[in-house]
């Protein structure tokens, strides 16, 4: 079938709600990326980013500026784009528990079976949901699986010696392959099951596991940004004065070094540019897989879904990591190419990871389901400029939640401290306004957005839970003296 008459059935059946036939359904490639902030050339979350096959397919589609997830951690976030339920729903905050522990939840149809019950066959490679969640046979995930998501080859011992001394907390370049790397595998199985031309429709989510720490690269990835002209994010000295201490709480103590270690030690700009090429590395991964498909001679009956599950601080608000509901961990890349997908669109207005489910959905012709908290975005892949009245609500546990509207970012925490940062003047979110009298309206204006539900953490819930009960916040399972000062890691 040809690709204009394609588009053409396709939309007819969004339009008027008919089923589309297994050779009408488009067979949609799903590539996931983890930590992957704004840093992407077509972003412009830095200016030296080198991503020319993100770029390239964004030209191909409609690339969502303001895209968020709704937790800035793998889990939660992941859980929620799987299941179309925010983390204020499910209570699933920390990197446990996996949802189908949960009795609510055992039964939930996530993306990959509701795309199985009508027709695809389903494949799996890397990192989907967190760790080996969803791998087991008896997840039922998906039908057939790939490698799983790992480092690969590492340096005899780390190359970084940071406070928490966590494995994972190393990056830097030492001699090794790109073959030898968890990601290069990853890429080469999705790249075999293309080749192997799979039973159509099929959905092939490929999870890529870096610029998640540790962030090792090779030498050619490195040299495309050299230390000499390297440009280290904007850092405002004591950035953390207007914003309330409850902020720190949601980052107490973590295995992610602060900005001021990362100076004292001289390894912040040698992590900017490991992160970057790293960035770079699973990019032209990305365009190995977007090359097989097209050789594959499907590329025309085939939706391609790019995403990351959360950003990454480098040194802005004091901090690295994630664990915020400020824009650099919560702001991610999100593009759709395809069939029924305008190409070279740039949609500005606020959209969810949460999106995804629904809107995959829709372009597939497949029955609306029902549960989903998201809302579809084929509006706006017709027509990027299609308005949406609804804010990306970010949730870090329970009660604490950033609202991004298209000009505003609005944060509140499970005391009640509050944040407001006018994002075309204060990009950086460096002056926060919420005391000040002349934004009430714009304050009350953004609460109303506040989940109305929000659930304590779920059964089993451990690593990185925040609670806050009469008055005392608790870390870890261990109360936050108010007068403590910050931990430095």
């Amino acid at each position: 079938m040809k690709r204009s008459l394609f588009i053409l059935v396709t939309l007819l059946g969004l339009n008027l709600g008919l089923p589309l036939s297994a050779a009408e359904k488009p067979n949609i490639l799903f590539i996931a990326i983890d930590d992957q902030n704004d840093w992407i050339g077509a972003l412009r979350g830095h200016p030296q980013a080198r991503t020319p096959n993100i770029d390239r397919l964004a030209q191909r589609g409609t690339l969502f500026t303001n895209a968020h997830c709704q937790s800035p951690l793998c889990n939660p976030s992941r859980t929620s784009l799987m299941t179309g339920l925010r983390p204020s729903t499910t209570g699933v905050y920390g990197l446990a528990p996996w949802f189908r522990s949960l009795d609510e939840y055992r039964d939930l149809v996530s993306l990959p079976q509701y795309l199985k019950r009508h027709g695809y066959r389903t494949y799996s490679t890397g990192k989907i949901y967190h760790g080996g969640y969803g791998r087991k046979k008896t997840d039922r995930e998906f039908q057939v699986l790939g490698p799983p998501a790992g480092v690969g080859v590492r340096p005899k011992a780390k190359l970084v010696n940071t406070p928490s001394n966590h494995p994972l907390m190393d990056w830097g370049v030492f001699p090794h392959r790109d073959e030898d790397k968890g990601d290069w595998k990853v890429a080469a199985w999705g790249i075999e099951q293309l080749k192997a031309k799979p039973k159509e429709p099929f959905f092939l989510s490929v999870g890529f596991f870096l610029p998640h720490v540790p962030c090792y690269a090779t030498q050619k990835w490195f040299d495309l940004h050299p230390e000499e002209s390297l440009i280290l994010p904007p850092i405002l000295r004591n950035d953390r004065e207007d914003t309330p201490r409850f902020s720190w709480y949601l980052h107490w103590k973590l295995p992610e070094p602060r900005l001021k270690f990362m100076e004292e030690a001289g390894e912040l700009k040698n992590l900017v540019r490991s992160y970057l090429a790293c960035t770079s590395f699973i990019d032209s991964l990305i365009g190995d897989l977007i090359e097989a498909l097209e050789a594959s001679g499907r590329a025309d009956n085939t939706l391609i879904v790019l995403w990351s599950d959360h950003g990454y601080h480098l040194g802005e608000k004091e901090i690295t990591g994630k664990n915020t509901l400020w824009d650099r961990s919560t702001r991610v890349p999100l593009l759709f190419a395809g069939p029924g997908v305008t190409p070279n669109g740039r949609c500005h207005q606020p959209v969810e990871l949460l999106d995804i489910y629904p809107t995959l959905l829709e372009l597939c012709g497949l029955p609306t389901n029902e549960h989903l908290e998201g809302r579809s975005l084929v509006p706006q892949l017709q027509d990027a400029r299609a308005q949406r009245p609804w804010p990306a609500i970010t949730t870090h546990n329970q009660n604490n939640h950033g609202i991004r509207t298209e000009h505003w970012r609005y944060i509140r925490y499970a005391d009640g401290s509050e944040e407001l940062y006018d994002m075309r003047k204060d990009p950086q979110e460096w002056r926060n306004l919420a005391d000040d009298p002349q934004f009430t309206e714009i304050l009350r204006d953004h609460r109303q957005w506040l989940p109305k539900k929000n659930a304590p953490p779920a059964p089993g819930s451990r690593h990185r839970i925040l609670t806050y009960n009469e008055g005392v916040a608790n870390w870890q399972e261990k109360d936050i003296d108010p007068k403590e000062p910050i931990p430095e890691i």
